[in-house]
């Protein structure tokens, strides 16, 4: 049975939608409202237990590499994208014109660089970790606020607040 499965989880940066089946998690967001999250025994699917479980890791610290089935629907270009994505080291960044390079066509740098725009995995398919050029941090569909915590918590850098 391939029935896909929804489940909610709270993170730092807004509550994360994870989608997924037997076939693996197709899509992984971070929520702007305040969606009801999933209990951690009674509503998680079997199928996306393991990835709320990777996902608190990687959160508090504990984890830098996922191990998880993966089944994001694309392009074959955007599949060729997000692939490269997974190549990019925990901690490090890469600027868009890096990753053109990496699938051999550096002319393709909106092509890439809507591809990463359109990365339905979030995190775990690292698109936070493209910058520009410039080192500045470009756009980041869940936010630049988001890219900048992300970037950061993979720094080690600890992050200030006003509150």
């Amino acid at each position: 049975m391939s029935d896909v499965q929804t489940t909610y989880y709270k993170t730092p940066i807004g509550i994360a939608e994870i989608i997924g089946n037997k076939n693996g998690i197709q899509s992984i967001s971070v929520l702007d409202d305040d969606t009801e999250i999933s209990n951690k025994s009674k509503s998680i699917p079997n199928e996306l237990q393991d990835c709320v479980q990777q996902l608190e890791e990687y959160f508090t610290g504990n984890r830098k590499e996922f191990n998880l089935k993966l089944n994001p629907k694309g392009t074959d270009f955007q599949q060729n994208v997000w692939n490269e994505l997974l190549n990019i080291p925990f901690g490090k960044t890469r600027s868009y014109l890096e990753q053109t390079k990496k699938i051999g066509d550096v002319k393709a740098i909106r092509a890439v660089a809507s591809a990463n725009g359109k990365n339905p995995i979030w995190i775990v398919i690292p698109c936070h970790r493209v910058i520009g050029s410039d080192g500045s941090l470009t756009g980041y569909a869940g936010g630049v606020w988001r890219k900048k915590w992300l970037l950061e918590h993979e720094s080690g850098t600890k992050q200030q607040t006003l509150f």
